[in-house]
């Protein structure tokens, strides 16, 4: 658990309220990007209730009902950088059913879960959102070339490689065969495929806000 300091608090709060004095015409639509183990989910499920506070509808989604079946998932290997990279997550899916109802023009019908992990069964499940709700959705790789246009903010929180390994080797380490295995699968797979993701599509630079999260207790506020 992250300790709730001061600091993370204000960092809190000057981002939720940008983001809640904005009114596109439709959702904002907010990505919290990153690699993996910068701290995401938990950032996000913070930001969410800080905004649900503002009396703003919220909508907290994230990339766990967005992924490939298995067959597309590990075509490429199971310890696939490159496959992880790619591979993972539908992100057709995400744009088509998600991101794009809630944008410009939309109808605001969209799919909060399109994927089950546990049954790897496709079944889009589907509600309205509110025309000044603000979305919050986490997500390694979300401004890839075909999502980059679809978010209306982005937050990168940016880590060092070793603490974001560590903090997700520990955090997956029963799933993983123990915590020396969840190290190795998360330098050769997931922040190998960061690293792709880094070179290939310089996040940093393109997102709307970053933010120094090497000590999540004391995050700093780099751009806005």
């Amino acid at each position: 658990m992250i300790e709730t300091t001061t600091q993370r608090g204000q960092v809190l709060d000057a981002v939720s309220a940008r983001l809640a004095e904005q009114d596109p015409g439709h959702p904002l639509r907010v990505g919290i990007d990153g690699v993996c183990g910068a701290g995401k989910t938990t950032f996000a499920n913070e930001l969410a209730a800080q905004l649900a506070s503002t009396g703003r509808a919220v909508l907290r989604l994230d990339s766990d009902g967005f992924h490939h079946v298995r067959h597309i998932r590990y075509r490429q290997g199971r310890e696939s950088a490159r496959g992880y990279y790619e591979d993972a997550y539908d992100f057709d899916a995400l744009r088509r059913l998600t991101l794009e109802p809630l944008g410009p023009g939309g109808s605001r019908r969209y799919a909060w879960h399109v994927h089950d992990l546990a049954t790897d069964e496709v079944e889009p499940r589907f509600a309205e959102a509110e025309p000044d709700a603000i979305v919050v959705f986490d997500a390694t790789f979300l401004q890839r070339d075909e999502l980059r246009e679809c978010w209306d903010e982005v937050i990168f929180l940016d880590a060092p490689r070793e603490r974001a390994l560590e903090r997700g080797a520990r955090r997956d380490a029963a799933s993983l065969g123990g915590l020396d295995a969840a190290r190795l699968v998360y330098d050769a797979r997931y922040m190998a495929a960061c690293d792709l993701y880094l070179a290939e599509q310089d996040p940093r630079t393109r997102a709307s806000i970053v933010i120094d999260n090497a000590d999540p207790a004391h995050p700093l506020l780099a751009r806005r």
